[in-house]
């Protein structure tokens, strides 16, 4: 998903939109010909990502820069670690500093939270997935951030997957229809190789689904002995994700219920940006 191309799109619309006609304040203040070296520092602990996205910020913004990110996406840093080293023209340096730490420290915060879930399942077998709830235009870098921090990702779009929520199926049985035989229905429709997934909210509802032959079922809001409860009556014919509730605090709870799949909103819409710092020195003028 975060391919080279998607990196550079992005990336060059963001500074654009930071500095529309140049950086008014390096170019009155900072020589033409000073050189510099900025060195991007860990004021926290965490989890790093997005070590392509934060060079190319500097790269798109004067081809004379050289980028040494000295941690993978993935990789765990402590206070005062120094994750990245840029050296080239300083104005360049100065103009493109926000943006590269913009996508770190966002990038960094949700790898950072995804670790964290991802530990407190540990030894459960079971998955950590994201949800669509991305801030619009960074699917792509969120996603790769929860990948970084050892999740997993959920469907991409609307168009990889079918997702069939309680407002579907409304639609879906309006015409009289059992909702095993609108999903039956339903499946005639789609290419052989589309997965499809239905959400429901009671116990009641999973024999109906699970007799169209659906393969994953997600128990949305369920609590703890009802996701039991559904899990043996689910007993392995389909993949069972749980959603909805689910923080740090409940999340170990929820994998022992014997889900598969426990999907987290919150890796993207709530984790915070990490505190990552620029220490910016002029070599020269």
């Amino acid at each position: 998903m975060l391919s080279p191309a998607v990196i550079e799109t992005t990336v060059r619309a963001a500074l654009l939109e930071d500095a529309p006609w140049g950086d008014i304040t390096s170019e009155a203040l900072i020589p033409a010909s000073a050189t510099a070296t900025a060195e991007l520092v860990a004021r926290e602990e965490g989890v790093f990502s997005g070590g392509a996205v934060f060079a190319a910020a500097f790269a798109l913004t004067d081809d004379r820069m050289d980028v040494d990110v000295r941690v993978e996406d993935g990789g765990r840093f402590t206070v005062g670690d120094v994750l990245a080293v840029v050296t080239g023209p300083a104005r360049a340096i100065l103009t493109a500093e926000r943006i590269g730490l913009n996508f770190a420290q966002r990038m960094s915060g949700i790898a950072t939270m995804a670790a964290r879930y991802v530990d407190a399942i540990a030894g459960t077998g079971v998955r950590i997935a994201d949800t669509r709830k991305t801030t619009p235009g960074l699917r792509a870098f969120e996603r790769h951030a929860v990948r970084s921090g050892g999740g997993a990702n959920h469907r991409y779009s609307l168009s990889d997957a079918v997702m069939a929520k309680d407002n579907h199926l409304a639609v879906l049985t309006r015409s009289g229809m059992s909702v095993t035989e609108a999903l039956r229905d339903a499946k005639t429709r789609l290419s052989h190789t589309a997965h499809i997934e239905v959400e429901v909210d009671r116990l009641d509802q999973i024999e109906a689904v699970l007799a169209a032959g659906i393969g994953t079922i997600m128990l949305d809001n369920f609590s703890l002995d009802d996701l039991r409860t559904g899990v043996a009556q689910v007993d392995g014919r389909a993949t069972v994700e749980a959603s909805g509730g689910v923080s740090l605090e409940t999340v170990r709870a929820i994998a022992e219920t014997g889900v598969d799949v426990i999907s987290v909103g919150a890796l993207t819409h709530s984790a915070r940006a990490l505190d990552l710092g620029l220490d910016v020195r002029i070599d020269e003028a």
